[in-house]
């Protein structure tokens, strides 16, 4: 199963924001990293942090730990290169880390219009693990090539207060606090010794064929083999088999729409936030299927 890039792109530039626009010409090798930058700065706030929609649900202009992980994304797309910007947002994460290391779901809202409503009223007083650990995932993938942030005291908080809740599952989570739980524990297993474990643990909740449905979403919302493990070396493969990451890739490649665009399976909440997601879909589909070898 092949993929068309030239229709891809024509949607990218007909479809897209400014940012994925130009996350996608990087994938590509056809811009620098400052352009990417400069987009994704007009997200940000002067506290560090980022709002305005970089969450595409989430179209409050304060900022929000739900819209971290979308920054920590472009920061670990200009590598080799670093961004002062990805330190000052784990400064930021350490201004609203809770005392047990983690960071709460969402924080109030000052636009709650057009957001999705699992953003609005979240307890800003109780940690999540959802956001926490796809944050703190995103944040080691900054850190292997950026020292700044891997020496961050947040993200060693952040991590370890991780580690401790996911040893702590005695039943099967959320299906995306499970992805993005194995994530991070896909970030830190050479450097962590309990990941190991954990990662073993946590694989006996993803049924055998790896399609993981989604309590609470759409009626076709699934989690699929590359959604727990997107990267080719790492260590989460082997909870599937080469077969199931083979067909995996031949699904995701056969998703590309007729107008070179992919699409999403949740809730769809306004139509700003329906078609910004589409963008920054179609460029983690080319991304996932250019790092395993089908691009």
């Amino acid at each position: 199963m092949t993929i068309n890039i030239s229709a891809a792109t024509d949607f990218m530039a007909g479809h897209s924001r400014i940012l994925d626009r130009r996350r996608f010409q990087l994938l590509l090798g056809e811009t620098d990293t400052a352009g990417v930058l400069a987009a994704v700065d007009g997200y940000r706030n002067p506290d560090g942090g980022y709002g305005w929609g970089l969450e595409p649900d989430l179209r409050s202009p304060e900022s929000q730990p739900g819209a971290a992980l979308h920054a920590f994304e472009v920061f670990q797309e200009i590598a080799p290169a670093t961004a002062p910007q990805a330190v000052a947002l784990c400064d930021w994460l350490q201004s609203i880390t809770l005392p047990d290391g983690g960071v709460p779901f969402a924080l109030p809202l000052t636009t709650p219009a057009a957001t999705a409503p699992w953003w609005q009223g979240a307890d800003r007083t109780v940690s999540s693990l959802q956001i926490t650990s796809v944050s703190a995932a995103a944040a080691h993938r900054v850190a292997a090539h950026d020292p700044a942030v891997a020496a961050h005291p947040w993200l060693a908080r952040a991590t370890r207060y991780c580690l401790d809740q996911i040893a702590a599952l005695d039943k099967a989570p959320h299906a995306y606090i499970l992805s993005f739980s194995i994530l991070l524990l896909d970030a830190v297993y050479d450097t962590y010794p309990e990941a190991a474990e954990l990662l073993t643990r946590l694989g006996e909740y993803i049924p055998a064929d790896g399609k993981l449905y989604v309590e609470g979403g759409t009626e076709d919302e699934y989690l699929h083999p590359l959604d727990f493990s997107p990267y080719p070396d790492s260590a989460s493969r082997a909870l599937f088999t080469p077969e199931q990451i083979s067909a995996d890739l031949d699904r995701l490649a056969a998703l590309q729409q007729d107008d070179g665009g992919w699409t999403v399976e949740y809730a769809k909440i306004s139509p700003a936030g329906s078609l910004e997601w589409r963008g920054a879909i179609t460029v983690s589909a080319v991304g996932i299927l250019q790092r395993n070898g089908r691009i």
